[in-house]
């Protein structure tokens, strides 16, 4: 058995207010290029919901579920919240927790993936805040990746079965299944092996496809926001939009299957852009939610604790193709150094 004191969840972290978002932006780009001009239409999309995201406050309710999956497994273990671009930062957590005594933790990331920006990344996080705490920080493990758990597969597909329901009747059994998850630059989705990323994304997609029922469905990707000239993960989401709807798809089902939250990237760019052109395209469209801060997703983040401190085997969807991906290692070596480079 590996013992753990406390459990710190580290996220990306999001603007709580409008005098935030530009700061905030700025930290999450700072030394990629992103045209200035970028920045400021990002920015008026925080603004239409006042200036916050809201991935810090389910985060803070995805705590409160898991302190309450904690004590009814009868678990005495503090949960920490910390992010890597605004408050709360992971070095103030972690000093935190080393203040609190704590001496050995696991990490839990809100993200599923492998590669650079989904596991690496953190890893690179929780060596800052090791860092910035000084000889005494306590030991941080951060928890495996959880693309292909059963839970998360049943969460994405139950919000599928969920949002089919919501369209009319006469296009519902005809609705196109559309995938789609943050596009990265293709050089990026090489680092880790080849595509890792791309290749769980669509494993996962392909799970649960299969758990809601659906033989066919598309994959496709959102959100890019680097320079025109730098080549993406495709089709765009909007892009595929208007093929299907010149091919004649009267209504769209939208899983975002690469977010576990309703980041700004899901409840802008698909609530408000994609679903206005699907309007004016004249197709029915319904958006399946995200995990965010359900009792399963509290559940799944405890089940990861479990694997490590019981010894015990990783809970994933039997059958299919294995993807690469276990854990935070790839081919045995460490993934920040086999992805940093």
């Amino acid at each position: 058995m590996t013992g753990f004191d406390a459990l710190l969840l580290l996220s990306f972290g999001g603007p709580e207010g409008p005098e935030q978002v530009m700061p905030f932006l700025e930290n999450v780009t700072r030394g990629r290029g992103i045209p200035p001009e970028r920045l400021a239409a990002v920015a008026e999309h925080y603004q239409h919901f006042d200036g916050v995201s809201p991935i810090n406050g389910i985060n803070r309710e995805l705590i409160g579920a898991i302190e309450d999956e904690l004590a009814r497994r009868e678990l005495e273990m503090p949960v920490y919240f910390g992010n890597r671009n605004w408050d709360p930062y992971v070095e103030d957590a972690v000093a935190q927790m080393r203040d609190n005594g704590i001496r050995r933790a696991a990490v839990f990331s809100t993200s599923a993936w492998g590669g650079y920006s989904g596991c690496t990344q953190y890893q690179e996080d929780i060596a800052r805040g090791r860092a910035s705490a000084g000889r005494e920080a306590p030991e941080l493990i951060k928890l495996r990746q959880y693309f292909d758990h059963p839970l998360l597969v049943q969460m994405f597909a139950d919000a599928i079965r969920e949002a089919a329901a919501t369209l009319p009747e006469p296009v519902r059994d005809g609705a196109r299944l559309v995938f789609t998850a943050h596009s990265i630059p293709l050089r990026a989705a090489s680092r880790c092996g080849p595509d890792l990323y791309a290749r769980q994304v669509g494993y996962t997609s392909a799970l649960v496809a299969a758990a809601a029922g659906y033989r066919e469905y598309d994959q496709v990707w959102q959100s890019r926001s680097g320079p025109p000239q730098v080549s993406w993960l495709e089709p765009d989401v909007g892009d595929h939009l208007d093929a299907l709807a010149q091919a004649g798809t009267k209504a769209v089902i939208v899983c975002p299957v690469g977010f576990v939250a309703d980041h700004i990237e899901v409840v802008w760019d698909l609530d408000n852009e994609l679903a206005l052109q699907a309007a004016d395209a004249g197709v029915a469209f319904a958006r399946a939610s995200t995990p965010n801060a359900q009792p399963r997703f509290a559940q799944l983040v405890v089940d990861l604790v479990d694997e490590l401190r019981c010894d015990v085997p990783a809970a994933r969807v039997p059958g299919g193709n294995a993807v690469p991906g276990y854990g935070c290692s790839i081919n045995g070596e460490l993934c920040t150094a086999a992805c940093s480079g």
